[in-house]
């Protein structure tokens, strides 16, 4: 009667913890990158009650009698497949479509989520919003705007209170120069409007002059301090077939700024039977503009701000881990998780990079709990306790027989 009772009861815990999974999973239905825990039970030691017997020559062999003594929680883990994604409208709120997980905290106390709300402090840091532990990933070069992989993450620095312009660097001339036009007649000048390195427009002419069949000539006209010159060659179709000279136009930026030395693209212009319709439609040059944006690459996760001019400048790159055995990992609470035992080291990269899965700007990932599955667990967990408990019920009346069998 006791071994029956003392089963039933390793029973009842176990069905306790397996309620009190379900319970968590179902309380965190709505939590973001939250990932389900599936619980396995596994029998406890059985008692051998006759070994058994081998075959004779005269009788055949018994098998073993033996009772088991209960049931324990074998084994409680999270399940890692993949949320539903959820869109947001925010930029800075991202999900991984893959086997990978952000990275917050610091290089030396790292951890690890599916969580991927991001927000900045009030130092420009990019930060998970329900905890504030930093992103980690790779800065971008403040020169090259380069983002190198391979370095130690650490954290990434938005400045958002910055202005910057960019000085042109190469003009694009269209349009046609008249066949009709007789060698050494007036040029044609044609306006041209560029950007210096503080983000000023400074106005040149360059002027076009016939002086072959199918040569034109062109110099800097205006303003007197600027310089630059060359020769543009039409085939006999009248199409752009070379030019010579440098091709760089020199010319003064306002007080402070560096020297606007723009390249002249000249292969987008033609000499046909028509009118002269020379313009200047495209130069790389930008006025000066503030930050109005924080743009996260789809796929990538490259970290740019967005200008009001229109410019983009890339400031870092969210990294993500992968890890050969997930499960190993422990949970700490926040949705975030930490190297376990069995989870082996994080594999740290970019993003679409071995596996680690690509990044969704402007969503979040939903929980993976399933209602519908949980909500059946629970019922198979209270069957189960429910059963157990009329186990413990049925052996203590046995028992209160037995004990009245004296009267």
């Amino acid at each position: 009667m006791l071994s029956s009772m003392f089963t039933a009861i390793s029973a009842l815990a176990a069905h306790q913890n397996y309620l009190n999974v379900v319970s968590d999973n179902l309380a965190n239905t709505n939590t973001n990158g939250f990932k389900a825990s599936r619980v396995l039970f596994q029998d406890q030691y059985s008692q051998l009650i006759s070994s058994g017997s081998s075959p004779t020559a005269t009788s055949g062999g018994t098998n073993p009698t033996q009772i088991g003594l209960g049931v324990q929680t074998g084994y409680i883990s999270p399940v890692f497949t993949q949320g539903t994604m959820q869109s947001t409208g925010r930029n800075l709120d991202l999900a991984v479509q893959g086997d990978g997980f952000f990275i917050y905290g610091s290089n030396a106390n790292q951890l690890y989520s599916r969580e991927g709300s991001m927000s900045l402090d009030s130092s420009g840091n990019l930060v998970n919003s329900a905890t504030g532990l930093n992103v980690q990933g790779w800065p971008a070069d403040p020169i090259t705007g380069l983002v190198d992989t391979t370095k130690p993450v650490g954290n990434i620095n938005v400045t958002t209170n910055q202005t910057i312009a960019q000085a042109t660097t190469t003009a694009g001339f269209a349009g046609n120069l008249d066949s009709a036009t007789a060698n050494g007649v007036p040029g044609i000048p044609v306006g041209m409007g560029v950007y210096d390195s503080l983000g000023n427009l400074q106005q040149g002419t360059v002027t076009f002059t016939r002086t072959g069949p199918n040569d034109w000539d062109w110099n800097v006209t205006s303003p007197a301090t600027a310089a630059g010159k060359g020769t543009i060659t039409f085939d006999a179709n009248g199409q752009y077939s070379a030019s010579t000279g440098n091709g760089t136009v020199n010319l003064l930026g306002s007080t402070g700024a560096n020297p606007v030395k723009p390249v002249l693209d000249l292969t987008k212009m033609t000499m046909l039977s028509a009118a002269t319709s020379v313009t200047v439609p495209s130069e790389d040059g930008l006025p000066a503009g503030s930050v109005v944006n924080i743009n996260v690459a789809q796929n990538t996760g490259v970290v740019s701000l967005v200008y009001s001019n229109g410019m983009n400048q890339t400031v870092g790159q969210v990294a993500l881990a992968r890890f050969t055995n997930p499960d190993g990992l422990q949970r700490t609470g926040n949705t975030m998780f930490k190297v376990g035992l069995n989870s082996g080291n994080p594999q740290i990269g970019a993003a679409g990079v071995d596996g680690r899965g690509m990044l969704s700007a402007g969503y979040l990932e939903a929980s993976n709990v399933d209602l519908a599955q949980e909500m059946t667990n629970m019922i198979l967990a209270e069957r189960g306790f429910e059963a157990n408990s009329k186990v413990i019920t049925t052996s203590d009346q046995i028992l209160q027989a037995l004990v009245n069998l004296k009267q």
